[in-house]
């Protein structure tokens, strides 16, 4: 009996339980007025690892099949998740990338080390016209992030008319000459990125004085307006944005915040073997980006109380030590159903604050953080945050409906941590969406969902979970965590009772 007290006192100092008298979620239908933009779902495509290299391309003349060079399955899986923007080439590799370098025949095209990324040596295969060829194939907007940090004023001046120039100009005319007559539509620019890093090393002030400098060379040619996002800053640091508010201000039209669930830099822990109070911690950790959302905000609306300016958060995502037996500085990770409640809570945040958040982008899109796919040779497979993305694809656009969770909640590394997550969204249709994530690790929660103002008659459900929250696809079992029909949901008039199993994400559809 005493080694069983032990046991059980360990446990509660890990992570205590609170408890609610019961669960409960009410959607108020009536207050639901802003559109979740579909650019919260973006995601962000670096030259790090292999990403790009045998990530999204291996070339035309590859023996992995292909279409124009980009993997047939990676394509076709990302195709899938109506994807909306995509950011490239970085992140800090932006900073140290010469566009000019990745242009013109393949075979003359000169190689680089990427020296933030393990020094591994490019060939420029994949430059501008396969990055934005492959955004008009996907049907999602480019996102390209400009060299500040080691490029000039003029290099990023003539990367924007090589792209979106129609006039007889110098750089359209070399486009013409590389084999794409007509300019290309590029909405957003990024001036530099990570500043006050990789980027550069720079104080607020200075940084804000070369934004003012760089942005107003970046024109907008042929009818293209392009959409100028400054650097800005990293999870807590308030003061930056503060100065970037101050000295900039309406000159940029968005500004770019990063967060990565880390608890510890020094010790990121491994990506799927770790303990349940490491798993708490992390959900905790995940969940406090909406804390530095909201003070992010709040600097933003003491000097633009009408939201001229968006927030665009265009890093985001968990960090884990890399795989052993990877190649070091590729930052290749496994990913698990904890990865899939990271990205399903933090969605549940972001449509929270579209008022200002106007997009996000996860890091990375392929074999690197928290990626949609893992790639090996000629297999591919696909993640469960890659699950979460498809099945929360019907909230993009859609019109976020408020709610109020009455739940238990857990306490880990002093986060306190509601068991019940959800969100809502109306479609154009009129179509109802609901997703909720479980995060207990033991328990099925049993919840009741008020719905005034909603008249549904058909309910329909898929579900993400899995045996064990450390469950992850592999290249030997690629179906190990993948969605299925869910059937727990009954509709009775203006109240729906759902039954969610321990981690378990679901996604709910109420139709008339």
């Amino acid at each position: 009996m005493k080694k069983i007290l032990i046991i059980f006192c360990c446990l509660l100092s890990a992570s205590t339980y609170t408890f609610a008298q019961h669960t409960s979620i009410t959607i108020h239908a009536d207050q639901g007025f802003r559109i979740i933009p579909k650019e919260i779902y973006g995601q962000f495509s670096e030259h790090l690892g292999s990403c790009i290299y045998g990530g999204l391309w291996v070339g035309e003349n590859s023996d992995i099949p292909n279409i124009k060079g980009y993997r047939t399955d990676v394509f076709n899986a990302l195709k899938e998740l109506h994807i909306p923007v995509l950011r490239w080439p970085g992140g800090c590799f932006a900073d140290e990338y010469h566009w000019m370098d990745g242009i013109g025949p393949k075979n003359k095209r000169p190689k680089m080390l990427n020296d933030n990324w393990g020094g591994t040596l490019e060939d420029n295969s994949f430059g501008t016209n396969e990055f934005l060829n492959l955004c008009e194939m996907l049907g999602c907007e480019p996102y390209v992030s400009g060299n500040v940090g080691s490029g000039t004023v003029e290099e990023l001046a003539k990367w924007i008319e090589y792209m979106t120039s129609d006039g007889d100009s110098p750089m359209a005319n070399l486009r013409r000459a590389n084999g794409r007559e007509k300019p290309w539509k590029v909405k957003y620019i990024g001036i530099g990125n990570e500043s006050w890093g990789c980027g550069g090393n720079m104080r607020p002030e200075y940084y804000s004085d070369l934004y003012r400098r760089y942005s107003k060379f970046c024109w907008d040619y042929s009818g293209n307006k392009l959409f100028k996002i400054a650097s800005g800053a990293s999870d807590y640091d308030y003061h930056w944005t503060d100065v970037l508010m101050n000295n900039v201000g309406e000159r940029m039209n968005g500004l770019s915040l990063h967060y990565y669930t880390i608890r510890d830099w020094n010790h990121k822990g491994r990506a799927a073997n770790f303990s349940d109070n490491d798993y708490y911690a992390t959900l905790g950790k995940c969940r406090d980006i909406e804390t530095v959302i909201k003070k992010h905000c709040e600097v933003m609306d003491k000097y633009d109380k009408e939201k001229h300016i968006s927030l665009m958060l265009d890093e985001w995502g968990t960090w884990w030590d890399e795989e052993p037996g990877t190649i070091a500085g590729h930052l290749f990770q496994q990913n698990t159903m904890r990865d899939a409640m990271v990205a399903s809570l933090t969605f549940d945040i972001f449509h929270k604050y579209t008022d200002r958040l106007k997009m996000a982008n996860i890091a990375q899109i392929a074999n690197v953080l928290q990626a949609m796919v893992l790639t090996k040779g000629k297999s591919m497979i696909l993640t469960p945050t890659y699950y979460v993305f498809k099945m929360y694809r019907v909230h993009q656009d859609a019109t976020f409906l408020p709610l109020d969770v009455t739940c238990d909640s857990i306490k880990a590394d002093n986060y306190t941590i509601p068991l019940i997550s959800a969100t809502a969204s109306k479609d154009s249709k009129g179509v109802i969406h609901i997703s909720l994530s479980n995060i207990d690790l033991r328990n099925t929660k049993e919840v009741t969902i008020n719905l005034p103002e909603i008249h549904a008659k058909k309910i329909t459900g898929e579900i993400l979970t899995s045996e064990n929250i450390s469950d992850h696809n592999t290249f030997e079992k690629p179906d190990v965590v993948k969605p299925r029909t869910f059937n727990d949901a009954k509709l009775n008039k203006e109240v729906l009772k759902v039954k969610i199993p321990s981690k378990s994400i679901v996604t709910l559809t109420l139709q008339n």
